[in-house]
């Protein structure tokens, strides 16, 4: 994208859980609403995301967490032993930037995610918006 266009925002799904929104810098964001979480409300937010990286070829995600109640262990480990490998394999998922949250528990449960999840997936962590764009739009695409 030339930097003298502006970034246009597209929400593609919204539910309990945020918005999965499509950049057209070159990504897919996750951005995380305040509520406490179920199981399937938190798969059919993550189900549309993989649609949506699926649809745009993006291979990266940025993830917002602002307000985000931990994930519970469950949670974590669907996303680590099933919903990231089908993101790799399906979509070409490989860069994700992670805008970290206030609360100290929050950012354990993010942690244990991103250590039990494939390699192949590089994360990165930010206290800034604006670092975690600039560090994911300099990832190549799959």
């Amino acid at each position: 994208m030339s930097p003298l266009l502006p970034d246009r925002e597209t929400v593609f799904f919204r539910n309990a859980a945020g918005s999965v929104i499509f950049h057209s810098a070159g990504y897919v964001e996750l951005a995380w609403g305040p509520g406490r979480l179920g199981l399937a409300e938190l798969q059919a937010f993550y189900e549309q995301a993989l649609k949506l990286l699926q649809s745009t070829g993006s291979g990266r995600i940025l993830s917002v967490h602002g307000q985000r109640q931990p994930l519970s262990t469950a949670a974590q480990q669907w996303l680590t032993g099933d919903w990231i490998p089908r993101a790799i394999r399906q979509a070409g998922f490989r860069h994700c930037a992670i805008v970290e949250g206030q609360d100290p528990v929050h950012r354990l449960s993010t942690q244990g995610v991103v250590s039990s999840a494939p390699t192949t997936v590089e994360f990165r962590r930010f206290p800034h918006r604006a670092d975690a764009e600039t560090w994911l739009t300099g990832q190549r695409a799959k």
